[in-house]
Parts: C-alpha cells; structure tokens; sequence
C-alpha cells in the first residue's frame, strides 16, 4: 500500500526524519508511538504533503507510484486521509456542506446529493452525532471529542485506502474510545490499510495492530508487535534506545 524509503525531512532548517523506513501492506494496521517531538506528525503530515515540511532525502510511493512530489490534495483523491491531531476550526463552513463537497471530490457523480445526505445522516447517527451538529461550522466551538467524532465520520465517508490518525484517541473517555475504535476496525479490510500515531495502550487493546513501531529523535527504532507496546507502557522508552545503540 504504502512504501516509505529513507525518508528524511526538515521544517524550515532543522531536521526532523533522519531515514524512516516504513512498509504498510494492503489491509494492514500499524502503530507508530514515541515520545513528543520525536517527528510522529511530521511523518504523517509529510505522506500527505503539507508543504511545511520538507523531504532531503528518500522517496514515499503509494500502490507503486512515487507520490513525493504530489499536492495534498492529488494524494488525498488516490486515496489517503490524514486524522488531525488537533483539527482546525474553519467559521461559516456549515460541517455538512463540507462533508459533502468532500464527498463529491472524492466520488464524482457517482451519488445524487440526496443520497450523500442520506448516507451523512446514516453515519453521524451511529456515532451520535445530531442533524444540529451537521448545521454548525466546521469545528468552531466543538469539543475536543466533538472534533475526534467528526473526524471518524469523515473517515466513515470517504472510506480512504490509507488512513494516518494522528492521536485520534487523545482526549476521549472510553465511551468515545470505543467508537473510533469500532470504525477502525468496520472499515478494516483486505484493501485499507491504518497509520495509527498513539500514546495510549487502550486504544492497541481494541484494533489489535499487525506491527508497532516506536520513533524516537527522527529514527525508527523498533519494529514489533503488541508485546513492543506492552514493553513501552512497562519500562518506558529509554531502555529501547539503550538496546538501538
């Protein structure tokens, strides 16, 4: 699916990557943990192409094409999605017409705009989200959980074949958990593949991840599975970077 090569990147002239390597196959969940600043949003904001961030050195492909020097909006119609950390409020953009234009970018002409209504009103209803909620500007005002809640409805819409979710789990109590959690997994399937950015064990409870990375200072570390995060929540980060040396 996804096939990152000696990725290094730098924000304005401090480097940030220093030659990620990352394979994600299709249908695959990985995890990514590390300390703040170690570079996990970086990562997920360079293979979505924020032009803030830019690439020294190595190359991202997507399905076998290199998309390193494709718009953020090019990458997102082959299909990624990128979860923010903290989603960004946007006044007088009403959050259904958004979804919908979305939508509509996404699949063409292929739903009536009464059926992506429908299918919007079909969604938000299981995540609790009301038709008063859709009415309200994009994020202006929400919750911490509000914002998490509409982000998985985006993904539950789009239905992207690479979803990075960058700590979409921060700040929710366990009801809420178990909902992003939920949708992760409905959507998992042979051709979607998971890029998952997460200091919390819980979460790794309810999806049950292929492979768990851990990053630190720029580097990938450690590859593991489950057990790697159980070792992280037990000893802490420093004893794999004693063992990385």
């Amino acid at each position: 699916m996804i096939d990152i090569k000696d990725l290094s990147v730098k924000v304005e002239s401090t480097a940030i990557l220093k030659g990620i390597n990352l394979n994600i196959g299709p249908g695959e969940v990985h995890v990514v943990m590390g300390r703040n600043g170690s570079g996990k949003t970086t990562l997920a904001h360079t293979i979505l192409g924020n032009p803030n961030y830019q690439i020294t050195a190595g190359s991202i492909n997507f399905e076998g094409k290199d998309i390193s020097n494709l718009k953020t909006h090019e990458r997102a119609k082959l299909g990624i999605f990128l979860g923010f950390q903290n989603p960004v409020a946007i006044p007088g953009v009403p959050v259904g017409n958004f979804l919908r234009t979305a939508m509509r970018n996404i699949y063409g002409d292929k739903y009536s705009a009464k059926e992506l209504r429908a299918q919007i009103k079909d969604e938000a209803k299981k995540l609790n989200i009301d038709d008063n909620t859709l009415r309200r500007y994009l994020n202006d005002g929400f919750s911490g959980g509000e914002k998490k809640r509409l982000e998985t409805l985006q993904l539950r819409l789009l239905k992207p074949k690479l979803s990075i979710l960058d700590e979409t789990d921060s700040g929710l109590d366990v009801d809420a958990l178990k909902r992003v959690a939920d949708s992760i997994n409905e959507l998992r399937n042979s051709s979607r593949s998971f890029l998952i950015i997460t200091h919390y064990r819980k979460m790794l409870d309810l999806i049950k991840p292929d492979k768990v990375h851990v990053l630190i200072d720029g580097k990938i570390i450690k590859v593991g599975n489950l057990s790697l995060a159980d070792l992280v929540e037990k000893e802490g980060y420093d004893s794999l970077i004693v063992d990385s040396v």
